[in-house]
């Protein structure tokens, strides 16, 4: 399995420059393959093994290219050659796409040195943090908030600058599977250990055993994000006192970002914890924030990023975690599987064919439960929270509010 863990660093002035100039250097080397990849015929365009054959001769050429460690020089030639071919995909799916444009000073923030290159040295930091080593840049320091896992292998390590001028060291980690939990017999599964979620709209989640989890109250930092933004409005573009005031919208933003993960991270992490299989949407997520109504909402929910999140999780936890078809569980009946139309404002599940009444979302999250099981080509379970469910009255259901979640989630120091 592969998995990362990202550290704030704090390079001194000297070390940070360094570390923004070889960024810079990158940059450059990225381009350069760009060009030398869009000018060459149709019918011989160069591999990325081709390319990296071609960089001595530019290092011979240009000798600031010299100045880069050989390993992050290739990862450099393998990023481009990886965007192409994602490019490639999306247009085999149909979708519209152009080239791969040239990047910018502000496009191009993250360097990754891949096998060598690198040391990790946990001892010399005092507390919670450690150093890292760069090569022909130096050491720089992070805060080891999380000790890297003994039996983990480190294959890759990424420096990134964000917009924010912060600092971050990502490790791209390996871990054998034989070194990971075992996840439980699918035949174990019931309804008592298994949990159908629905991804809400009054609520960030609704469970099928009967618990609503409440938004993340972000209300205060997109207030403080709309009066940053208005004062960024008023400086001249370019001007010292307009980067300046980039830098604060982009901490708001940053900060934003931050929460959302955060809370995804410790709601996750309690959800594998909580049960031994998780059932969950497969969401059209750039579809709904196509559509005018609640898009910001959306973008906050973070959908995707919550179900990619859980399946990191699953595979630490030994959980299973099964993606669903979304299509039709909220008009559904969980009870006899008749379908009822049901405008977005109508919060209340009420069958006329078998007199099932329930919240919405809970009707919604005990047909993803239902779906997943069948998923797993298990038969529905004899007890199931269908049979205890049986009111439109909120009040009974176990409401977990989001500063719960974060405390019940969190990660052991």
């Amino acid at each position: 399995m592969e998995y990362s863990h990202r550290y704030h660093a704090y390079p001194t002035q000297e070390v940070a420059e360094r570390l923004g100039h070889h960024l810079d250097v990158h940059r450059q080397l990225y381009n350069q393959v760009r060009w030398d990849y869009t000018n060459s015929s149709e019918d011989d365009k160069p591999s990325e093994y081709d390319q990296n054959n071609k960089l001595p001769e530019w290092k011979h050429k240009w000798p600031v290219f010299g100045e880069l460690h050989s390993k992050a020089a290739q990862a450099t030639v393998a990023r481009f050659h990886r965007n192409l071919s994602n490019l490639r995909k999306k247009k085999e799916k149909g979708h519209k796409v152009g080239r791969l444009k040239r990047q910018a000073p502000s496009d191009y923030r993250s360097v990754t040195y891949n096998q060598s290159g690198f040391d990790l040295d946990e001892k010399r930091g005092h507390d919670k943090y450690a150093y890292v080593r760069f090569s022909k840049i130096g050491w720089v320091k992070i805060r080891y908030s999380r000790p890297i896992p003994d039996h983990a292998t480190i294959k890759e390590v990424t420096f990134k600058k964000e917009t924010t001028g912060e600092w971050f060291v990502s490790f791209g980690l390996e871990t054998d599977d034989a070194d990971l939990p075992e996840k439980p017999d699918v035949d174990s599964l019931n309804a008592s250990n298994s949990v159908g979620i629905d991804l809400g709209i009054l609520n960030y989640i609704h469970t099928s055993d009967g618990k609503t989890v409440d938004w993340l109250d972000l209300e205060d930092d997109y207030e403080q994000l709309r009066r940053e933004q208005r004062k960024l409005s008023r400086k001249e573009h370019g001007s010292r006192n307009y980067e300046k005031q980039r830098r604060e919208v982009a901490k708001i933003r940053r900060r934003i970002q931050r929460k959302v993960l955060d809370y995804q991270h410790k709601l996750t992490t309690w959800l594998v914890r909580e049960y031994d299989a998780v059932f969950v949407e497969d969401l059209d997520v750039k579809g709904m924030l196509e559509q005018p109504h609640n898009a910001r909402n959306k973008q906050d929910a973070a959908w995707r990023q919550f179900i990619q999140l859980l399946e990191y999780k699953a595979n630490l936890y030994g959980t299973h975690v099964v993606q669903v078809e979304a299509e039709g569980t909220t008009k559904e009946c969980a009870s006899c599987s008749v379908e009822t139309a049901k405008p977005i404002w109508v919060r209340e599940h009420s069958c006329p064919s078998c007199g099932f009444e329930t919240d919405r979302d809970a009707n919604a999250a005990m047909n993803v439960l239902q779906r997943g099981f069948s998923e797993l080509g298990l038969g529905w379970p004899e007890s199931t929270p269908v049979e205890t469910v049986t009111a439109t009255d909120t009040t009974q259901f176990e409401l977990v509010s989001a500063s719960h979640v974060v405390e019940t989630g969190s990660l052991p120091s």
